[in-house]
Formats: C-alpha cells, sequence, structure tokens
C-alpha cells in the first residue's frame, strides 16, 4: 500500500477516535481529500474489520449518509499498571471501551528481570481465565512510577538486567507489541481521552500519591521532553526545608506534597503527643502506612485532616508555578491522595489564587481526576492503541 494511502487510513482513524462515528463527507471535509478516494479507504478498513458501517445518519433533510465507526470487535488492547505492592489489569475493546478490569493482583516489585516476568505470567493467566482469548490482544501498555524512556524502552527507576532492556524482556513474555510508560504521564492521557471534548487541549496532569508526578498534553499531544523523562515535577526544588528527597536532593516539592511527606509530617504529630485515630497504630508498630492514613483522612480525623491541607497548601505552590509557566488551560489532580476531596482541593485553590499571575490563571480549570483508580491503566489501554495504530 503506498505510503500516501497509509497515512490517510491513520488520519481516518484518528478523526473517528477523537470525534466518534463519521460519515464519508465529513472524513472527506475534514482532511481536505476527494470523496471517492476517502470512500475507497474506508470500505478497505471495514473490509479489514477495523470500521464498521454504523448505518444511517440523521439529516435535516436528503439523502441520509451511512456512518462510520471503530469496530469494538476487532481486537482488544491491554493495560497494565505497575505499583510497588501490587498491579491492575484493564482490558479494552478496539473502541477503547473498558470490558475487564482487575484490580489490586497482590505483588511486590522487585527490579529484576524474574519479577517482571512474573508479572507478565500472572497478567496472561488473568486475561485468559477472564474469557479473553490471547490470539486477540493487538497490544499491551504498561506503566510504571519513576524516570521510563519509553522510546529507548528502559526505566532509569527499575533496570531488570545490564543487557536485557525492559521492554525487550515484556515483549518476549508476552508475545504482542508493548509500550511503557511513566505512570503520571498514562494517567494524564488516560483523562485526557475520558473527558473527550470536555478536555483543554493544554492539560496538566497532577499524580498525587506517595511520590509526586505530572503528565503534559500540550496542543493536544502527551509531551516527552528531549530524553522522554518529562514532568518530574516532584523533583522542582523548591523548598527550603533541608529535607532530602529520594533522588538525593534537597528541598524537592516532593518532600512536602506527597503521601510521603503525609506520612512524614504525621509520625511528626504523633510523636509529639498530638492525638489522632492513628495514635493506638503508632505506638503499637512504630510507624503508619499511607493506607492506614487515607482510612484516617475518609473518617475524617482531624489530624490526618489538618495533614493533606498542608500539603495541598505546599501543592498549590508547586502549581501556581506551573500556571505561571505553561498556562495551561486545565490542572487534573489525580492519585491515591485526593482521598482528601476538598480538605486537599480548598488549600490547592487558595494558594493557587494567592500565589499565581491573576491573568494567567483565570481562566485555567483545576478539578480532581474522573477516573480515580483507573486512570493509569486505562490510559496505557489507549496509548498501546494509539502506538499501534501510530497515530500518537
Amino acid at each position: 500500500m503506498p505510503d500516501k494511502n497509509a497515512n490517510t487510513k491513520k488520519e481516518i482513524l484518528r478523526l473517528t477516535i477523537e470525534n466518534g462515528s463519521y460519515c464519508i463527507a465529513d472524513y472527506s471535509r475534514e482532511m481536505g481529500i476527494s470523496v471517492p478516494t476517502v470512500t475507497k479507504l474506508v470500505e478497505e478498513l471495514v473490509s479489514d474489520g477495523i470500521l464498521q458501517d454504523e448505518g444511517k445518519v440523521g439529516t435535516s433533510g436528503g439523502r441520509r449518509p451511512n456512518s462510520y465507526g471503530l469496530n469494538p470487535d476487532a481486537g482488544y488492547f491491554l493495560g497494565i499498571d505497575v505499583g510497588r505492592r501490587h498491579f491492575h489489569i484493564a482490558v479494552t475493546d478496539f473502541k477503547g471501551q473498558v470490558v475487564k478490569h482487575i484490580e489490586d493482583i497482590a505483588f511486590v516489585l522487585e527490579a529484576n528481570a524474574d519479577s517482571f516476568r512474573t508479572i507478565c505470567r500472572r497478567t496472561i493467566d488473568e486475561v485468559v481465565g477472564a474469557g479473553i482469548p490471547w490470539i486477540k490482544v493487538f497490544a499491551v501498555g504498561i506503566s510504571l512510577s519513576g524516570r521510563v524512556n519509553p522510546e529507548k524502552g528502559y526505566s532509569l527507576t527499575y533496570s531488570v538486567s545490564d543487557d536485557i532492556p525492559m521492554l525487550d524482556l515484556f515483549r518476549k513474555e508476552l508475545n504482542v507489541p508493548v509500550s511503557i510508560e511513566n505512570d503520571s504521564r498514562a494517567m494524564a492521557y488516560g483523562e485526557y481521552m475520558h473527558l473527550g471534548k470536555a478536555a483543554d487541549k493544554n492539560m496538566v496532569f497532577i499524580n498525587l500519591s506517595w511520590g509526586l508526578g505530572m503528565g503534559m498534553i500540550l496542543d493536544g499531544k502527551l509531551y516527552y521532553g528531549k530524553s522522554g523523562f518529562s514532568g518530574e515535577i516532584g523533583h522542582f526544588p523548591l523548598l527550603d526545608n533541608d529535607i532530602i528527597c529520594r533522588c538525593g536532593k534537597v528541598g524537592c516539592l516532593e518532600t512536602g506534597a506527597s503521601g510521603s511527606a503525609l506520612r512524614r509530617y504525621l509520625e511528626e504529630k504523633l510523636r509529639e503527643g498530638r492525638q489522632s485515630s492513628l495514635s493506638a497504630i503508632f505506638e503499637k508498630k512504630g510507624e503508619i502506612e499511607l493506607e492506614e492514613i487515607l482510612q484516617a483522612i475518609r473518617e475524617e480525623d482531624v489530624l490526618a485532616i489538618e495533614g493533606i491541607g498542608k500539603i495541598g497548601e505546599t501543592l498549590g505552590r508547586g502549581i501556581a508555578g506551573i500556571l505561571n509557566i505553561f498556562n495551561p488551560g486545565m490542572i487534573v489532580i489525580g492519585g491515591t491522595l485526593t482521598v482528601g476531596k476538598d480538605y486537599l482541593m480548598l488549600p490547592i485553590k487558595t494558594a493557587v489564587n494567592k500565589m499565581s499571575l491573576h491573568r494567567v490563571s483565570s481562566d485555567t480549570k483545576i478539578l480532581t481526576s474522573d477516573l480515580g483508580r483507573y486512570a493509569a491503566v486505562f490510559g496505557d489501554c489507549l496509548l498501546a492503541r494509539a502506538k499501534m495504530l501510530d497515530i500518537l
């Protein structure tokens, strides 16, 4: 097939993914290509099972045209979101609708090849066990925390071996096309695609979990930066607190705005004798887990609410800087700490209003993620589809 036709087909698929069903005249008008040419290529995509004829579209008068959309039964895309103590799986059909979601598969992540092979084997077992034929899985997207270079297929945070790139290992074990991604970028893409026409073409996603990450959609495209490591807002040297970050630097934003920062703050207060529903746990174990803190926030524990407010205030300072630099139309905040809801969001918005330039930030919407825990794994599925179709 000539390259021109291949590129035109990619554009047809991109338009259909972004906007839903189209008729031939719509494709022709959007792409500036003749109706006969579009008709021929759409018919080929229907013949290949990628598009489907969805019947007649209502119009104000005259002959009603046929509408074409993605064929959900063409095949499946799989997403795997890998955490420190568990991983999640989602499966979408070709149209991008979730057909299976499996949460919290117990697992302890280690930086070695066997650990990642275990993920692959258990994933195949779960998917096939759910009645989805592996032969119908077109591609897999995998997200991990930390610095991930999708193009070269390696992670600086988790190295499987000196001579095997992480991506090669996954492709060998899963035997399908695989892409890897930073979890915050996967979340950003998932949220952007989920919002559809309600999303802004310039959108920033903040992943507020154990660490602090960021994904950016600039001019409607996922932004990677020169080396594929964009979005490291957690390691912006904003704070004068002399706290050593896990990256080895001092004063990173993550040391004051993250789940690890929240735990440290609460443990300090508990040592000082502050009372909380967490007091008995801390006295017994000498520490508290993040999930225990999140539960305390859900139960409106006063000290836990105070802590999440501090996190929000500090994060708001960082977001004010983002607004002043990038002037995005939308900031979406996701991650596990969003369980704090208004106790988190009000301090964020107060700090933003106080510290950002009003003319820059006045048109920016700040909201919490719709997808919640689904964001990364849903983004993984859609990124796998976009990369397989070469339309990202």
